[in-house]
C-alpha cells in the first residue's frame, strides 16, 4: 500500500468520496436484502454488501479517516426498493456510478488497487443483471398491455366525449363506465390467454396485473373531469392529456432502468400513438355531434 504522504490532496479527496460511497452502498445492499424473500437474490445482495464494505476499508487504509455513510441516500434507495422493487432501485443506483471508472483510472498510478475495485464494480452490475427474476418484472408484459390499452382506448374515448358532451360530470360518468367495463374485459382476456398458453397459476396473476394497471390508469385520466366544474371540460381535457404523457414518461423510465431497454424510442412511440388517437377521437366527437345534431 502506498504511503499516505505520497498521495496528492486531490487523490485523497477522491478516495474519501469513494470511501463514503462504498460504505453507503454496503448499507443499502444490506438493508434491501432484509426485505428480499428469494434466497438466491438475498445471498447475492449480501455478498455484494460485504465486498462494498471491504472496498471502503481499503480506502480507509489510504485516507486514515473514519467516515459516516450518507443516511439520506440509504433511506432513499431503501424506500424506492419497497415501492418500485429492488431491481429498479439497484439498477438506478448502479447507473449513477457511471463516472466512477473514469476516476479510478485517474488515480490508478497512485493507488494500484483502484483497477481491481473497478473490475469488482463491473462484476456487481453483471450479477445484478442476473437478478431480474423479481415477480413484478415477470409480469411486465401484462402491465404494458394494461397500460397501453388504457392510454389509447380511454384517452381516445374521453377526448371524443369531451366535445360531444361538453359536461365534465357526464364525461367522467361515461369514462368510468367504459373504463371499468374495459378493465374486466382486459383482465378476463389476459387470464384466458395465459391459461391457453399453459400459464396455470400465473394466469390469475397476469390478469390481476393487467386489470390493476388498467384501472389505475383510467382513474388518473378521469380524475380531472371529476374535480373540475361542468364548464371546465376543455381544461380537463388538457390536464388529461398531460397526465397521459406523464404516465407514459414514468412507466417508460421504470422499464428502461429495470429491464435495460431504450427509453426515448419507447416513450416517443407510446406518446405518439396515445396522443394521435386522442386527437382523432376529438375530431370524431365534433363530426358525430354535428352530423347527428345532438345538443346536450
Amino acid at each position: 500500500m502506498a504511503e499516505m504522504k505520497s498521495l496528492s490532496a486531490g487523490t485523497l479527496r477522491i478516495l474519501t468520496r469513494f470511501q463514503v460511497g462504498e460504505l453507503t452502498e454496503h448499507l443499502i445492499y444490506a438493508h434491501i436484502a432484509k426485505h428480499v424473500k428469494d434466497e438466491k437474490n438475498k445471498d447475492v445482495l449480501l455478498k455484494i454488501s460485504r465486498e462494498e464494505l471491504q472496498h471502503s476499508k481499503i480506502w480507509e487504509g489510504y485516507t486514515q479517516v473514519t467516515v459516516k455513510p450518507r443516511k439520506a441516500r440509504i433511506l432513499w434507495f431503501t424506500l424506492i426498493s419497497r415501492i418500485l422493487g429492488f431491481t429498479f432501485a439497484l439498477k438506478l443506483m448502479e447507473n449513477g456510478e457511471g463516472d466512477a471508472s473514469t476516476f479510478y483510472g485517474k488515480i490508478a498510478q497512485e493507488v494500484p488497487e483502484a483497477q481491481r475495485i473497478a473490475l469488482d464494480e463491473d462484476r456487481h452490475e453483471q450479477e445484478l443483471l442476473g437478478m431480474l427474476d423479481e415477480e413484478r418484472l415477470q409480469y411486465v408484459g401484462s402491465m404494458v398491455l394494461g397500460l397501453s390499452d388504457a392510454l389509447v382506448e380511454i384517452s381516445g374515448t374521453l377526448a371524443g366525449l369531451t366535445f360531444a358532451l361538453q359536461n365534465t360530470r357526464l364525461i367522467a360518468l361515461s369514462g368510468l363506465i367504459t373504463g371499468i367495463s374495459a378493465t374486466l374485459s382486459m383482465g378476463s382476456s389476459e387470464y384466458l390467454s395465459a391459461r391457453s398458453e399453459g400459464g396455470g397459476q400465473n394466469a390469475l396473476k397476469s390478469a390481476m396485473y393487467t386489470g390493476v394497471v388498467y384501472l389505475l390508469t383510467v382513474t388518473c385520466m378521469v380524475l380531472p373531469y371529476l374535480l373540475l366544474p361542468n364548464e371546465g371540460f376543455m381544461i380537463a381535457l388538457g390536464i388529461m392529456l398531460a397526465t397521459v404523457v406523464l404516465i407514459i414518461l414514468g412507466f417508460t423510465y421504470y422499464i428502461s432502468v429495470a429491464k435495460d431497454m431504450p427509453f426515448r424510442k419507447r416513450f416517443v412511440e407510446m406518446a405518439g400513438i396515445s396522443l394521435s388517437v386522442a386527437a382523432l377521437s376529438f375530431v370524431i366527437g365534433i363530426v358525430v355531434k354535428k352530423f347527428l345534431g345532438i345538443d346536450i
